[in-house]
């Protein structure tokens, strides 16, 4: 069993239960200002819990059992793997606001393949989790790297934070951009700068 597998298991046996949850949503409603008991607000705690599941479902996926079924007939392919504007839907940790963006990420194969939707699951299972944009964009590029035990990997996301554009400095086309290279990406200039000239094609 996964390091990862081991954490999900406690989280789930430590996980609030779903009353718990639903109740401390109505105290959010109150808080607010609003009155739970209002018929428009009477299966609002409800929806919200089940919204949330699905925001943070990331946290009960094992990313690296994304990677687990690969091809190993690569046929001598050498060169970089890129797949391109996977969308992102997240979370930023400090405020729970949306962070939405385009993901995108590479590898250069060793010995085995990985189907392409692969690589989308690996950016939801960590996206739908509370994030900060640097982490994300390196925890994707590790699982990819040590999980196909690629030459390397490569991830550039550029993503809109509702946390800076909704409120505090609400500067609305202010857009982040990162990127982490790992292996023989993070040797290469050359390799690197290949990689960002294709995505922006």
């Amino acid at each position: 069993m996964s390091n990862i597998t081991d954490l999900i298991k406690k989280k789930l046996e430590k996980r609030v239960n779903r009353a718990e949850a639903e109740e401390a949503i109505k105290t959010l409603l109150g808080w607010i200002g609003e009155n739970p008991k209002r018929e428009g607000l009477l299966d609002t705690p409800k929806r919200v819990i089940k919204a949330f599941e699905e925001y943070f479902s990331g946290y009960f996926i094992d990313p690296y059992k994304e990677l687990e079924k690969t091809f190993g007939d690569v046929q001598g392919y050498d060169d970089m793997v890129i797949q391109k504007n996977i969308s992102i839907f997240s979370h930023c940790e400090h405020h729970m606001a949306p962070i939405i963006g385009v993901a995108h990420v590479a590898y250069v194969p060793h010995k085995k393949i990985v189907g392409l939707s692969k690589l989308a699951r690996v950016v939801e299972a960590y996206s739908r989790r509370l994030q900060t944009q640097e982490r994300l964009t390196i925890e994707i590029a590790e699982t990819v790297f040590k999980g196909l035990e690629a030459h390397g990997s490569a991830v550039s996301i550029d993503a809109i934070h509702h946390c800076m554009t909704s409120r505090g400095i609400k500067k609305h086309e202010a857009t982040t951009a990162t990127n982490f290279f790992t292996g023989i990406f993070k040797e290469s200039h050359n390799l690197q700068s290949r990689f960002l000239n294709l995505i922006k094609k």
